[in-house]
């Protein structure tokens, strides 16, 4: 699990909170119920406006994985298509029909599967990257409502914000109670603010990332098996796939043998 966004929400909150404790700011002033209720309900509510019934409650279901995504290394993925070259080499491609049936990932049992079948290297590229496409939509989608939010957020305290200061001039005539009334008609602004920033456009931004990582796994996951059904050799299969990684997330492979693949281990005994 990547605790990156419960990390960064809580900093963001932490740092108001204290924020609010050196400035002698009275807290239960900034939880009013009035507000609160006019910018969460009626940013969702201009968001759902904005989008299909359907992609709004997907994008709700999304939220969890902004807090329990789980990312996987580049070079976990290149040593399994390492280690899938290897078995191709041994004991031919129809091997990797056994191997689809070891692995949980759809992508990878769908890809192995057609390759068992013979599926042309061409129309297989095609049907992968179809595939990546349809399997990062729905998180794109999610990320693009959340960010959505986070636009209407900031305009619906202003509103409120406007609501309130309506009932502030019509009090005029009551100078002891325009400053909390001023006071309290700039909460909403306050939180439409708030829940923006510190809410909506981490949500969003998160599930983007998600869905780009998860793109660029399953498209080096695809031009490896591509490569294994080309018939490339493993260890320089392993190197070609690490180039496609950038260098601080390059690692050597931490197969058996002190690191060193079974390739790795093979090459040196033919050599010698």
């Amino acid at each position: 699990m990547d605790i990156a966004t419960i990390v960064g929400i809580l900093l963001a909150f932490g740092a108001l909170f204290g924020m609010a404790q050196m400035e002698h700011v009275e807290m239960a002033g900034l939880f009013l119920p009035a507000p609160m209720l006019l910018v969460f309900v009626a940013t969702i509510g201009c968001g759902v406006a904005s989008t299909t019934m359907k992609d709004a409650i997907a994008a709700f279901k999304a939220v969890p994985k902004a807090f329990t995504g789980k990312v996987t290394p580049p070079q976990s993925v290149i040593e399994d298509v390492v280690a899938l070259a290897e078995t191709a080499r041994a004991n031919g491609l129809l091997a990797l029909e056994q191997e689809a049936e070891k692995h949980d990932d759809p992508f990878m049992k769908k890809a192995l599967q057609n390759i068992a079948d013979g599926t042309d290297g061409d129309e297989l590229r095609i049907l992968l990257e179809d595939e990546i496409e349809s399997n990062a939509a729905p998180m794109r989608s999610a990320s693009a409502f959340f960010m959505g939010l986070g636009g209407f957020a900031p305009t619906v305290g202003i509103i409120g914000t406007v609501v309130s200061l309506t009932h502030v001039l019509a009090n005029l005539g009551k100078p002891d109670e325009l400053g909390p009334l001023i006071a309290s008609a700039f909460v909403a602004t306050l939180w439409g603010l708030l829940t923006a920033n510190f809410l909506w456009l981490p949500f969003g931004g998160k599930l983007r990332k998600l869905a780009q990582l998860e793109t660029d796994r399953q498209t080096l996951l695809m031009e490896g098996l591509l490569a294994v059904q080309a018939g490339s050799q493993p260890r320089l299969l392993g190197e070609r796939l690490k180039a496609m990684v950038p260098p601080a997330a390059r690692q050597e492979p931490t197969g058996k043998n002190g690191g060193k693949s079974t390739a790795d281990v093979d090459d040196q005994q033919l050599a010698a």
